[in-house]
This record gives structure tokens, C-alpha cells and sequence, in this order.
């Protein structure tokens, strides 16, 4: 599925879906803040002064001549990710440090990361051995960009060169039927993060098939509670479960 075939979420649609399933938790009032709240933190990211402070990320993009910085996204984009999930691309070193924390063999393992944004993830996961790399990504114009990088990316370190970007809607996707690790970086709200994980515990060969979650930020830690998955790694900034 790629991005010609899933249309952007839209802005009204995306408020309305949000609204309603805050209300559910936390009612109207405490909603109508949450939303106030939401607007004003668009508006103070949307001037030069916090642009400017978001190209604090971009060294990764000068050393491989890539396009994979907050700094870029275009307002529309930005958003729609303060209902689903800002974009931000994950540190370097953190990512390395998390993989080291999984004692497997990459070479039998496929790497999906959900909400992969503009790929920066898929591209340093392209640097192990994994059997190959997905990015799931909601917005067309990032998922456009992820796939560019895709083609430009070089490098000596990459083993991976089975690497690919979707557009797709994360809480409805039929994760493979093979050994996977899934990355997160708080890519969806409680709801669509639940929905995804439902989805997951139906998959085929679920309870045969090994599994491992990479959370990032993991802000939603407790929801994953409901879903029995054991914990291998915790720490401040993330966790790793088996799943």
C-alpha cells in the first residue's frame, strides 16, 4: 500500500475522532482544555525561534545527505501529529543502544517500525542484518519523504538492503506472519495503540512466532499491562517486551 492509495487524514475528521474519544476518558470539560492547550502549543512550535531550535537534530542528515529532521515538516503535517503523534526522529546512539539490548539473531528477524515518519529509523535499522525493514507511516507527505531517503540512503555500515515505507494505518495493520521486532516511539493514542495491539494478539502464529517490542518513551506503558507481555528491559527512556 503506498501513499497514492491512502488519502492524507483529514484535519476536521482528525479533531472530531480525537474530541470524541478524549470525552470518553476524561469528559468535555477536561477535553476542551487538553484542546486549548494542544492550540497553543502549535502556535508557540510555529514560530522562527522554535523552528530554528528543531534543526537540533539534523547531524544525522549532513552525514548521510538525507532529509530526516522535525525542522522540515510543513505545518499541516504538524498538526495532524499533535492528535496522533508529533514526529520526531529517534537519537542515534539511543536507537544503537536499544538494539544491543535484544539478544537475538537480527538475520532471522524482520524490523517494523510503526510511525516511522521520515525513515530515520528504518534507515539505521538497515545497519543490522535483519531479514528485512518496514516503516509504517499515517501521512502521505512524510511517508513520501521516507521513501526518498530510502533510495538515497549509502552507507558502509547497511546490511539490510530490503528496506521499505508504507502509507498505512497502523491500528488496522496485519503484522507478518514471521519473527518480527516492533519499534514504537509513541506513534498512536491509547485507543489506536490497544487497537494495534488486539490486532497483533489475532495475528497468525502470534503464540508461536518470536516477538519483540521496543518502546520508546514509553508513555503508555500501563496499556500494555492488559496484554501479558513479558518485560526484558526497563529503563527511563525505554522499554523492551516480549511479546
Amino acid at each position: 500500500m503506498t501513499d497514492d492509495s491512502v488519502p492524507s487524514p483529514s484535519i476536521s475528521r482528525t479533531i472530531r475522532e480525537w474530541w470524541q474519544d478524549h470525552v470518553a476518558h476524561a469528559g468535555c470539560v477536561a477535553t476542551f482544555g487538553r484542546l486549548v492547550r494542544l492550540g497553543a502549543e502549535f502556535l508557540r512550535d510555529s514560530t522562527p525561534a522554535r523552528r530554528r531550535q528543531r534543526y537540533g537534530d539534523v547531524e544525522y542528515d549532513w552525514d548521510h545527505r538525507v532529509d530526516t529532521t522535525g525542522a522540515t515538516v510543513g505545518w499541516r503535517d504538524r498538526l495532524l501529529g499533535l492528535f496522533h503523534s508529533p514526529y520526531q526522529p529517534t537519537e542515534p546512539a539511543l536507537f544503537h543502544e536499544m538494539l544491543a539490548s535484544l539478544q537475538i539473531d537480527f538475520r532471522e528477524f524482520t524490523f517494523i517500525d510503526v510511525g516511522s515518519g521520515k525513515g530515520r529509523v528504518l534507515l539505521m535499522a538497515s545497519d543490522y542484518p535483519f531479514r528485512r525493514v518496514l516503516g509504517i507511516e499515517l501521512l502521505p507527505e512524510l511517508n513520501r519523504v521516507a521513501q526518498e531517503n530510502i533510495r538515497k540512503y549509502k552507507s558502509d555500515a547497511q546490511r539490510c538492503f530490503k528496506v521499505e515505507s508504507v502509507c498505512a494505518n497502523a491500528s488496522s495493520f496485519i503484522f507478518p506472519a514471521e519473527p518480527t521486532v516492533i519499534y514504537l516511539f509513541n506513534p498512536l493514542p491509547e485507543s489506536g495503540l490497544v487497537k494495534m495491539l488486539r490486532n497483533l494478539e489475532r495475528s497468525e502464529g502470534r503464540h508461536s512466532i518470536p516477538m519483540y517490542l521496543i518502546y520508546h518513551n514509553p508513555l503508555l506503558h500501563e496499556s500494555l499491562a492488559q496484554f501479558g507481555f513479558r518485560t526484558l528491559v526497563t529503563t527511563d527512556r525505554y522499554v523492551v517486551l516480549h511479546i
